[in-house]
């Protein structure tokens, strides 16, 4: 963790830890208070086991007995029947997010460790990703406006258990992590064989992980590279480039360049299936190509220029009044002659803005 933190510094800022009771999560909130860091526990109570209350309600306790600021979130609602697993993941990640903003910190780590990469690894393998999942968890990752810190993804869970043993910290075994109903824990009973079998240990994958988020960085800042010089933003989550342009992009920075901007535009945390992203990428260089919807957004083609912009679903037409008043935001675009769909995406965007600055 001292690595990570010389790395990241992130000095004097405030970090929520989310602490479910497991040893990884324990280890994480405490050696950040050794370090001295300002720091918050946040457990998640998703409510779908009887013992969930209980297990949130024994780490506010052990919170206390340390000094560290402790809030239980509680999982409302009607849960999911089907793909559990990935739901409370995403609910989990969701209601510390909120927390986080509406208490004004930046920073939420979390307990992910060096086996936890070395599973993702092998799951993502088993989709067949590229090089985007190979590359695994980062130790940094932007949420929204919020950080998703990983500071103990090169180290063991073992030695996350030790810390705990030495401080005779007990921590709780999530039932989960033994359920073959779920893919992770399947592969994490594979992840031995594997070692003892093929010599291929978590240690081994997880730096072929770190290796391949090499590539990913250098991929990345070069679809940022391109977005900043070849790609014109009209307002937040309306973006245009030409058709010229895109064609010439090689294969994996059109990749990277359609799923960014399906992201931004959708308003979403991550990009749509690599599959459709690669699908589309490949559809729009065809001549005959009219659009398509993907990810909340809606593609069109115009002036010769390919268009990405917000679905909407509203059926009543924008009228001259409308439009009038989004000029009075952005007189610029009086001229532009711009498609339809386009003009009314901008106008839902600055008559947000309008809105937001009356409340």
């Amino acid at each position: 963790m001292q690595k990570f933190f010389a790395q990241y510094p992130f000095e004097n800022e405030a970090i929520a830890a989310g602490v479910s009771g497991g040893a990884d999560s324990l280890a994480l909130v405490l050696r950040l208070k050794d370090m001295g860091r300002q720091v918050t526990a946040l457990t998640v109570d998703h409510g779908l086991r009887k013992e969930s209350r209980a297990e949130a309600e024994y780490v506010a306790d052990l919170m206390a007995q340390y000094g560290i600021e402790h809030h239980i979130i509680s999982w409302l609602g009607q849960k999911p029947e089907a793909d559990v697993e990935a739901a409370a993941r995403e609910a989990r990640y969701a209601l510390l997010g909120e927390w986080c903003m509406a208490h004004g910190i930046r920073l939420l780590a979390v307990g992910h460790h060096r086996r936890d990469q070395a599973e993702t690894f092998l799951l993502r393998l088993q989709r067949g990703s590229g090089v985007y999942g190979l590359s695994c968890m980062a130790p940094v990752t932007p949420r929204g406006k919020i950080l998703i810190l990983r500071p103990q993804l090169d180290e063991s869970p073992e030695e996350l258990k030790d810390y705990l043993r030495r401080r005779k910290i007990r921590w709780i075994e999530d039932p989960s992590n033994q359920c073959q109903d779920f893919q992770r824990a399947r592969m994490r009973r594979f992840l031995p064989m594997l070692e003892r079998e093929a010599g291929i240990s978590e240690e081994r994958l997880a730096e072929t992980a770190k290796v391949l988020a090499r590539t990913r960085n250098y991929l990345d800042a070069t679809v940022t590279d391109r977005i900043d010089n070849q790609v014109r933003q009209w307002a937040e989550n309306v973006f245009s480039f030409t058709a010229h342009r895109a064609a010439e992009w090689p294969e994996e920075i059109a990749f990277g360049i359609w799923g960014e901007l399906l992201r931004r535009a959708g308003g979403r945390n991550y990009a749509p299936e690599a599959a459709e992203i690669v699908r589309l990428a490949q559809e729009a260089k065809r001549p005959l190509f009219k659009g398509c919807t993907l990810g909340g957004c809606e593609v069109l083609v115009a002036q010769k220029r390919l268009w990405i912009v917000p679905e909407s679903r509203q059926g009543q037409v924008l009228s001259k009044t409308e439009w009038q008043k989004c000029l009075h935001f952005a007189p610029q675009y009086a001229k532009a002659g711009l498609p339809y769909k386009v003009r009314r995406a901008l106008y839902n965007q600055f008559m947000q803005v309008a809105n937001g600055k009356k409340n």
